[in-house]
């Protein structure tokens, strides 16, 4: 019976402790970002007099209001959309089709190709070898240099051809014996079962292509081609004195810099609680079998 005791006091103890962790992380997490949405109401004369406060005395829209009146802004958050809903789609849809085929066991090379992808995601051409390549191709200044540069994670790749190895060959073997190809027992049968992984590799897709910032540096010269990210940096750049020279920007300080973090992140945070679910069951399944 003491036993018994001491080892649910154990039990509570680790408990403790353990829900002490998460609650200190959660506010490692959440507090930073409940400053930058608080400090994003408030105007730029109560942000640099008071210092450091959480809840504004001064409620406004103004900074938000001055984002949506950007151009700039505006611009970069359309190019942002394009960058990331194309970019995911050539992604995903390179990413089955070489997953489906190294997940064949009949695929002569298979081991090679597999050892080939793995050896690319520990060792990588370096960044001086993979501008050139993009240069020599003409892809400088175009959206092309970000979709084909990065168009497979090997990371991801595995991921996918890990899921296509657990269909069962049974329900391969019976959809040829009714007449279907390759092609067919892709788009009918095996992209069907993979939904779930698909779609957690078109949010990890989506996510990085929405993050794109040294990319965006490195191939995209034209500023209107620029990503939000990259206005983002611009915007956190600013001094204050080249801020006071814009004529009607008298809120163009720290506020305006919090509202566009906040509006940069704000469609990631709307979409993950939906894909959330898809999210953890792709990853789960796709780690099954290797």
């Amino acid at each position: 019976m003491a036993r018994k005791l001491l080892t649910n006091k154990n039990d509570l103890l680790f408990v403790v402790i353990v829900y002490g962790l998460l609650i200190i992380s959660m506010l490692l997490v959440v507090f930073p970002f409940l400053y930058v949405i608080f400090s994003s109401f408030s105007t730029k004369a109560e942000y640099i007099s008071r210092g450091f406060y959480i809840f504004p005395k001064e409620w406004t829209l103004n900074s938000y209001g001055y984002l949506l009146n950007h151009r700039g802004f505006l611009a970069s958050f359309s190019n942002t959309f394009y960058i990331s809903i194309v970019g995911t789609m050539i992604n995903v849809i390179i990413t089955c089709l070489m997953a489906y085929g190294l997940s064949k066991q009949w695929l002569k090379g298979r081991a090679i190709l597999n050892f080939l992808v793995l050896f690319s995601m520990i060792f990588n051409g370096g960044i001086i070898p993979t501008y050139m390549i993009v240069k020599e191709l003409g892809l400088i200044d175009s959206y092309w240099s970000l979709f084909l540069s990065g168009a497979i994670a090997p990371f991801i790749l595995i991921i996918m051809r890990s899921f296509f190895s657990t269909i069962p060959s049974e329900l391969e073997e019976a959809a040829r014996m009714d007449g279907c190809n390759e092609w067919r027992l892709l788009f009918r049968i095996a992209i069907p079962l993979s939904l779930p992984s698909i779609i957690t590799i078109s949010l990890m897709y989506g996510v990085a292509h929405w993050n794109s910032y040294f990319q965006a540096i490195l191939y995209l010269n034209s500023s209107s081609k620029w990503p939000v990210q990259v206005f983002l940096r611009q915007l956190l750049l600013e001094s204050d004195s080249a801020m006071e020279l814009n004529i009607g920007a008298f809120e163009y300080g720290p506020p305006v810099q919090m509202a566009a973090v906040i509006a940069t992140a704000l469609p990631l945070l709307v979409c993950y609680p939906f894909l959330q679910k898809y999210f953890n069951k792709g990853m789960l399944v796709g780690s099954v079998k290797g």
